[in-house]
């Protein structure tokens, strides 16, 4: 059965290019850095470095100054989400990963940004939807169903949400990652993350958050 994916962009936006156009889909962009005004039905919006929002309509991207965007896309499998009809503009796939929904539950889509302090470590836990993570500075490693990976600058993973995550930071500086993951609805405002331990449950948090934006989304039909 096939199951609808989430992607990972970095797009790179030169200044003053041509307006870049998105069609309709449920999306997080997120300014690495630069600025952009993103312009709806609705209006116009400024993002600038490390903003976010998520979004479901058609939207069109402006930067005056040279930007560098994050930006997830929800969709079904082999969709094109690359950037069209913007021959100045350069947009790579860092990740992308089938995501395994309960189609008896709606969805929200949120995009957030967790801190660490040097030596940090966010303590076994779950969340209750999957998603896409992006090193923002620092180095982060994930212990997940019986495997290790640190990861840097630049450097994305995808979490299943139900799988146990032990995530210890590096000692050496201050770690932060920018996230994308889908949650169920009720969800909307709350934390999603359970700690599989009780006495972690109890134990003092170091890390912080920080929401930018969340969104109710319908899946893409398959």
């Amino acid at each position: 059965m096939s199951r609808p994916t989430l992607r990972l962009f970095e797009d790179e936006l030169p200044a003053q290019c041509p307006q870049v156009f998105l069609p309709a889909a449920p999306r997080a962009i997120y300014v690495r850095a630069g600025g952009v005004t993103v312009d709806d039905a609705t209006g116009g919006r400024w993002l600038g470095e490390d903003a976010a929002e998520v979004t479901t309509s058609e939207v069109s991207l402006t930067a005056t100054e040279p930007t560098t965007l994050w930006r997830w896309e929800l969709g079904a499998p082999g969709a094109d989400a690359q950037l069209r009809s913007a021959p100045s503009t350069s947009s790579r796939m860092i990740l992308e990963a089938e995501l395994d929904l309960d189609d008896r539950f709606g969805w929200l889509m949120r995009c957030d940004r967790v801190d660490f302090p040097p030596g940090g470590v966010a303590l076994t836990h779950v969340h209750q939807g999957p998603g896409i993570r992006i090193c923002r500075h620092g180095e982060i490693t994930i212990e997940t169903l019986g495997a290790s990976k640190a990861h840097g600058p630049g450097e994305a993973w995808f979490e299943l949400g139900h799988a146990p995550v032990l995530a210890p930071t590096t000692e050496k500086e201050e770690t932060a990652f920018v996230r994308c993951f889908l949650l169920p609805r009720a969800l909307k405002g709350k934390s999603s993350i359970r700690y599989v331990r009780p006495a972690d449950a109890a134990a003092p948090k170091v890390q912080k958050y920080r929401v930018f934006a969340e969104r109710f989304v319908e899946l893409p039909v398959l």
